[in-house]
């Protein structure tokens, strides 16, 4: 098998950081479920984000993802009090909500806040 018949495809978690080893996609699989002549190319920009420097910097890129992303009806006390120490707190909401980012908080807001914020800006 060649090299263009592999694809590399990065997986990313939440937080938008780079979660375990690359995942190799087989071409021929993909070949298998497309249309005759389809020429498979998958361009890396297409699925990495491009201006995710601020989160490399984030506090919440040295912590737990369980702050974050807590279960239905726990606490988001801890995570709102990381994201309020945190510089890159704007640029992490702005992420969140150009993204719709429904789960999870992001730049110390909750689900149920940020769809508030997109409601009252809508109008």
């Amino acid at each position: 098998m060649g090299l263009a018949q592999r694809a590399v495809v990065r997986r990313s978690t939440a937080s938008g950081i780079m979660a375990g080893p690359d995942r190799r996609v087989d071409a021929a699989l993909i070949e298998r479920f497309s249309a005759r002549g389809t020429m498979l190319r998958m361009h890396y920009d297409t699925i990495t984000p491009i201006d995710s420097a601020w989160q490399e910097r984030a506090l919440c890129a040295q912590t737990g993802a369980d702050f974050f992303f807590p279960e239905p009806g726990s606490s988001v006390r801890e995570a709102k009090r990381i994201c309020g120490m945190c510089e890159m707190r704007t640029a992490c909401l702005e992420y969140a909500l150009s993204h719709d980012e429904r789960f999870g908080v992001w730049g110390g807001l909750s689900e149920k806040e940020r769809l508030r914020l997109r409601r009252a800006e809508n109008g």
